[in-house]
């Protein structure tokens, strides 16, 4: 039986591979994007295929989405937290506005479109949330402090959630992607903090230099990672978490070497921090 999915910045990027691999595949769609003219002149036409309104940052948006899927298919089996932006700076150059605006479409908004989808899976008694998160949930990278904040928060909540909603049969997953050729480091997706410190003006124009190069150069095929998408969506269980990419492998594996380490390094210490016991 073909699954009813619901994609979020289905417009252009990964998404888009999404939405594509998921029609291709046989399934019903949920496309939805803040322009949605764009999204369906990039899906292209589909008896299967449902384009609506969704500014992940309004919530008003989410639940009219929501309703729009459910009269047309009436249910919603997987949804796909896929829009993003990304704020690159450094901390003290990135104005407060700047954090606000990363932290809202990358942890508000997958909050406010799950919001308005989880009352429909439990009623249904089934469903599959996947959140694209980042190898940036789990490795914090110079001058990314407000994206890696929001990726960070987003898998912690995704963590907390599952247990909650699992007795309604309802799955999560977190996806976190090395470097994958999208358009995120596009000018239409990445916002560069103004030099507002002069002590960071050299590094921050090495920086931008080093993302501006690397755009179109990311190593990641999202059309490979929309089809593994799929094969883990279809499986009799939902992994908690998958790492996409060898590089984000990579970086994981070292990751979860150094934290090691520092458990190591003065686990006496922390092991002694209980009350004593009374004789």
């Amino acid at each position: 039986m073909s699954k009813v999915w619901m994609i979020t910045g289905a417009g252009r990027g990964m998404g888009l591979d999404f939405a594509k691999a998921v029609l291709a595949a046989g399934d019903k769609l949920i496309a939805t994007g803040r322009n949605p003219e764009r999204v369906a002149k990039a899906i292209g036409p589909s008896e299967t295929l449902l384009v609506t309104t969704l500014d992940v940052t309004k919530p008003a948006d989410a639940v009219s989405a929501v309703d729009a899927a459910i009269d047309r298919f009436g249910r919603i089996d997987v949804l796909v937290n896929n829009a993003a932006s990304f704020y690159a700076g450094y901390f003290e150059d990135l104005t407060r506005e700047q954090m606000d605006l990363q932290l809202a479409s990358g942890l508000i908004g997958p909050m406010n479109v799950t919001r308005a989808v989880l009352p429909v899976m439990r009623r249904q008694g089934a469903g599959k949330i996947v959140s694209i998160s980042s190898t940036a949930s789990l490795v914090g990278f110079e001058f990314c402090s407000a994206y890696a904040a929001a990726k960070f928060a987003l898998d912690g909540w995704i963590e907390s959630l599952q247990p909650e909603v699992a007795p309604f049969g309802i799955e999560t997953m977190i996806v976190n992607p090395g470097f994958f050729r999208t358009e995120l480091l596009s000018d239409d997706s990445t916002q560069y903090a103004a030099s507002a410190v002069s002590d960071y003006a050299e590094r921050r124009a090495q920086n931008i230099a080093g993302w501006k190069s690397a755009n179109g150069q990311q190593p990641g095929d999202p059309a490979k990672l929309a089809h593994a998408l799929i094969t883990l969506v279809n499986l009799p269980e939902l992994p908690r978490r998958f790492i996409a990419g060898a590089d984000a492998v990579g970086m994981v594996e070292q990751k979860l070497a150094l934290v090691q380490q520092q458990i190591d390094a003065h686990k006496e210490l922390s092991s002694s921090l209980a009350f004593d016991t009374q004789a």
